[in-house]
Order: structure tokens, then C-alpha cells, then sequence
């Protein structure tokens, strides 16, 4: 398996997850639909910024929460969508380039001697990645739903698009 083989489902991924950041509506970026949930503004951020974690996989062997990593602030949905655009370039151009090779690279999680996984690195992609940004783009969903928003189809219409 290369990097490439995994670009369409990395592209249907990603697609989806754009329509449903367009969405986000601009009023509404403090919104938090329980004390203990991220705003909206903090999930949205959190979901725009996942394509980034592909090419750092591609480009590393391990990621170390215990060591800080800047964060934007995100304030608006056009900084939302700069920032997915751009990442998704980046990461897109990553894949396609990886080998085989490349994707059998064990790359691990940790958070200081925490060692969280050990996966190759084309496992990492699959879930890390893209399945993580499957859930929370899901979340997003429910945050777009409780707002009122119509919530955009991802494998098909939506309830708010089927008629």
C-alpha cells in the first residue's frame, strides 16, 4: 500500500468535513451545549486543524503531548477554512507521495513515558487521522443540529436535504 491508495478515501473525508465547516455559523462560535463540552469555536478549530496531524505523521515517528504545540485561535469560520484548506494541501501532497515503505514506519503517541499506541504509520492515517476526524466531525454535526443549522449529507442526503 502507498500513500496514494488512501487518497480517495482521504479526499471523501475531507470533502465532507469542509461542507460541514462551512456551516459553522459566524454568531455562534462561543456556543457549548453542555458545561463539559469544547465551544463550538474549540471543536470546529479541533476538527480543521486534524489534516495537519497526516503530514506530521508522514514527516516524524511520534508525537509527545507532553511537549507544547501552539494552537490558533480561531475566531471566525473563514480562519476555520483557511486553515483546513491549507492543511489539507499539505498533507494530500504528503500521501501521495509516501511508499510503502514510508506507511510501515511505526510511529507512536505518547504523553511523556505514557506511550499511548504504536501503529505504522499508514494505520496511524486510517485512524488517528481520518477516523478521528470522522468522530468529531460527527460532534460538529450535533453542534450544527442544536443551532438549527441543516446539517449537510456526508454519505448521502441528509434529513435536512432528503425530500
Amino acid at each position: 500500500m502507498t500513500g496514494a491508495m488512501l487518497l480517495p478515501e482521504f479526499d471523501q473525508e475531507m470533502d465532507n468535513t469542509r461542507k460541514v465547516l462551512e456551516r459553522i455559523p459566524a454568531g455562534s462560535m462561543d456556543f457549548r451545549p453542555h458545561a463539559r463540552s469544547w465551544t463550538l469555536r474549540e471543536l470546529a478549530g479541533h476538527v480543521a486543524n486534524i489534516p495537519e496531524w497526516a503530514h506530521v505523521t508522514l514527516a516524524t515517528t511520534e508525537l509527545d503531548f507532553a511537549e507544547p504545540f501552539p494552537r490558533p485561535r480561531l475566531d471566525t469560520p473563514a480562519d476555520l477554512l483557511a486553515l483546513f484548506d491549507r492543511e489539507r494541501a499539505t498533507s494530500r501532497a504528503a500521501m501521495e507521495k509516501a511508499t510503502g515503505d514510508d506507511l510501515g514506519v511505526p510511529w507512536t503517541l505518547r504523553a511523556g513515558k505514557q506511550v499511548y499506541f504504536t501503529m505504522p504509520r499508514g494505520a496511524v492515517l486510517r485512524t488517528f487521522v481520518m477516523n478521528h476526524l470522522i468522530h468529531h466531525r460527527a460532534q460538529l454535526t450535533v453542534y450544527l443540529r442544536l443551532l438549527d443549522v441543516p446539517v449537510p449529507g456526508m454519505y448521502g442526503p441528509s434529513a435536512d436535504e432528503a425530500q
